[in-house]
This record gives structure tokens, C-alpha cells and sequence, in this order.
């Protein structure tokens, strides 16, 4: 192990860069001699994350990857398009397996977002039902390209109001350590000597 990117939106990138974050730990975890990079970018789309991410991340020639986006979609688009996403989504772990082929990649579902924000009744079902939506794409197409899915929808924590900042958005610091965790337990299931 020698390289580990992250790429993403706030969920990774944190919206307080001097906060420790989920991937800060990982980092951690895999030492001192680990080059981390941390490309995510807070309010960055799944196009974002393709067009201005995955390039770099590539050349970094790493040797873990998590990516992770998805909930900007949703958030942005009144009618966010999951076709489109997945697409996005599976373009990207084809070029990743293709040009990284190497690297073990890594990627999650998000909570329901929407349970925390202060939204109007409508606005909260869109927003669920999106992520809902999202959600089972990103299951599908990490499935099909025997990319491990960390599940953060159903999780218990996802109902653990302590594991949201103020905005009821974004992870609280218990909710990045929280993240880091599972994350991490990944990782080792995936790094573990056969």
C-alpha cells in the first residue's frame, strides 16, 4: 500500500478541511508512509467528480480509492436523473478498473438526508425518494463491477441525530469518526492476506 485517494463531495471532503475526517483516519490507519490525497470538493456532482477528480486521482497511481457522490445530484435537480447517475457511476469504476487495475476501490450509499434538514413536506419526500433512488443505482452498479458497497442508508447510525452537524446535513465530527469506522472495517476485510 502506498497510495490512498479520496473522491467526493462534503461527505468526504468535510466542510472544516482542519476537522478530522473519515478519510483522515483511513489515512491514518495505513501509516506513515501512506501518501494520502483527499480530492473531494464540497458540493461537488457525480459529473464533477468525473470531469475534475477521477483524472487526478488516476495519476496519483493509487492503491485504495473511495468515491463516493451522488447527493448533489439529488439535492441540485428537481428531477434528479438516477439513469444519468448510474451511467456517471459506472464510467467511472470501469476507467478506474481499467487505468488503476490494481487499486481496491471502495464506495457507499448515503444516509437519508433529508430526515435532519428543515425542508417542506414535499421537498422532504423528494429528497428521500432521491436518495432512495441513488441509492439503489449506486447498489446496483457496485455490484456489477465487484465494487464493495458500504451501506450508510439503513444503518442506525444514519437515524443518530449526534452523527449530523447543525446544518443536519453534513457529518458531525461523531458522524466522521463514525464513517472512519466502517470504512476502515472494510478496509481490512478487503486488505486481509487470503
Amino acid at each position: 500500500m502506498t497510495t490512498y485517494v479520496a473522491l467526493g463531495d462534503s461527505f468526504t471532503a468535510g466542510l472544516d478541511p482542519s476537522q478530522p475526517r473519515w478519510p483522515d483516519e483511513i489515512a491514518r490507519s495505513l501509516g506513515p508512509d501512506v501518501r494520502y490525497e483527499n480530492l473531494a470538493v464540497v458540493g461537488a456532482t457525480s459529473e464533477d467528480v468525473e470531469r475534475e477528480q477521477l483524472a487526478r486521482a488516476l495519476e496519483l497511481d493509487p492503491d485504495l480509492i473511495t468515491l463516493v457522490c451522488g447527493a448533489n445530484d439529488v439535492l441540485e435537480s428537481t428531477r434528479p436523473d438516477a439513469g444519468d447517475y448510474a451511467k456517471r457511476l459506472s464510467r467511472m469504476f470501469e476507467r478506474l478498473r481499467r487505468e488503476a487495475p490494481r487499486a481496491e476501490v471502495l464506495t457507499a450509499t448515503y444516509p437519508d438526508i433529508s430526515r435532519f434538514l428543515d425542508l417542506r413536506p414535499r421537498s422532504r419526500a423528494r429528497v428521500e425518494k432521491g436518495m432512495r433512488v441513488f441509492n439503489a443505482a449506486a447498489r446496483r452498479v457496485a455490484r456489477r463491477h465487484g465494487v464493495p458497497l458500504l451501506e450508510g442508508f439503513d444503518h442506525p447510525a444514519s437515524r443518530d441525530r449526534t452523527t449530523f452537524a447543525a446544518d443536519g446535513f453534513h457529518p458531525s465530527l461523531e458522524g466522521h469518526r463514525h464513517a472512519a469506522r466502517e470504512f476502515l472495517r472494510l478496509v481490512r476485510q478487503k486488505l486481509r492476506p487470503a
